[in-house]
């Protein structure tokens, strides 16, 4: 890698990552999730609607309630994949926030531990 003389963008020393993608990554993943699931609950709405129509107009004659149940849950079943969907992108979304989190606080407390061994240091050469 090749360092360059401008100022870098990031507080983080050292990384090979740039904070600023992270962080757009992070908000399209959780955009992404939003987009998911209001497709599959748009699927669903439209699923149930033609449902409900074809049973008002006679034309899904089902012989019991057990019938019913069975085929509204199989038009709720295409919903499954959209909601793990949207719980994935969001917890990716939320990993990388964390991560980004942890290596900041890690290398902050890094350096005040470094900091305080130099004082220590510095303290027992001057006795």
């Amino acid at each position: 890698m090749t360092e360059s003389n401008d100022k870098s963008k990031t507080n983080f020393a050292g990384v090979y990552f740039d904070r600023d993608s992270v962080l757009r990554l992070a908000h399209l993943a959780d955009i992404f999730a939003w987009i998911a699931l209001i497709y599959y609950a748009g699927q669903v709405a439209v699923s149930l609607t033609v449902f409900v129509l074809q049973i008002a107009r006679g034309l899904l004659i089902l012989p019991g309630l057990t019938d019913y149940a069975q085929q509204f849950l199989w038009t709720l079943q295409p919903a499954l994949p959209g909601l793990w969907n949207f719980i994935g992108l969001q917890a990716t979304g939320k990993a990388l926030l964390i991560f980004m989190d942890m290596e900041d606080n890690t290398r902050r407390a890094a350096s005040k531990g470094l900091f305080r061994l130099q004082k220590i240091e510095e303290k027992d050469t001057s006795r």
